[in-house]
């Protein structure tokens, strides 16, 4: 007799199948002779005893048969389920490092672009600075020259101007053209309160005739600071600024300080 199953999902057969097909393999083996030398005394007995079933132990094959194949079974499902909890969990660990490792990325990224532009403010910086400090600017703001350079006369002992005037009244703010350092600061003879400068081109300026200075030699100063107020001491007419560019500290080696000033950007 042939078995046949509607094709489909694969499932361990039912106990009523497997109890079939267990007796029928036992038959089998009982049609080969592997039985019938068990049930053998059976025939010697007498006429009035009746062969029983459980005597051939047929029944307690079947009975173990069930046991092992529900024992497989149940290895197999729990195995099956212990491929499925470490598959989950591996998805779920491989899921967990794909978003660490993007949430460091974009940390990263964020970071770089912070380092970037906090770099770039910084170079900005620096270079308004450098660009500060660079500028020269009028040693009196808004004031004009009233006595011109080399103007002749017998006011100098040199017979010319050797700087320039600016009009300015007593008092009024004496700034330093550009950054540098001072290197005099103090009474200068017939310049009256004066102070030198060196700017970090290696020139020199000169501030005459002051009422009073506020910057010491050594000092370090920038474009546009105050370094004193406007005057009328030394040899003068009136209160003024004189205003010298030299190419040392010392009297004697002045340059036309309107060029010079216009040569680093001052409008006069």
């Amino acid at each position: 007799m042939a078995f046949t199953r509607a094709t489909g999902k694969h499932r361990r057969p039912s106990r009523a199948v497997r109890v079939s097909a267990n007796v029928a393999g036992i038959a089998t083996l009982s049609a080969a002779g592997v039985v019938a030398g068990v049930a053998a005394p059976a025939f010697a007995a007498s006429p009035d005893e009746a062969p029983r079933v459980q005597d051939t132990g047929l029944t307690q094959a079947v009975v173990l048969s069930n046991h092992v194949a529900d024992s497989v079974d149940e290895q197999a499902e729990m195995q099956h389920g212990v491929a499925v909890k470490d598959a989950a969990q591996q998805r779920a660990e491989n899921e967990a490092k794909e978003q660490a490792a993007l949430v460091k990325k974009r940390s990263d990224e964020a970071k770089r672009k912070a380092e970037a532009e906090r770099a770039k403010k910084e170079r900005a910086a620096r270079e308004a600075e450098r660009k500060r400090l660079n500028t020269f600017v009028m040693p009196i703001a808004g004031s004009f020259v009233s006595t011109q350079y080399h103007a002749s006369s017998g006011l100098w002992s040199s017979g010319s101007h050797t700087g320039v005037d600016f009009h300015a009244e007593t008092g009024t703010t004496v700034q330093a053209v550009g950054a540098g350092t001072v290197v005099e600061a103090g009474n200068g003879g017939a310049y009256g309160n004066n102070i030198v400068i060196k700017h970090n081109d290696g020139t020199y300026t000169q501030y005459g005739h002051l009422s009073s200075i506020s910057v010491s030699v050594g000092q370090a100063v920038i474009p546009g600071q105050q370094i004193g107020l406007s005057g009328a001491t030394g040899n003068v007419t009136g209160p003024h600024l004189h205003f010298e560019a030299r190419t040392g500290p010392a009297y004697g080696s002045d340059i036309d300080p309107v060029s010079y000033l216009r040569s680093h950007g001052v409008a006069l």
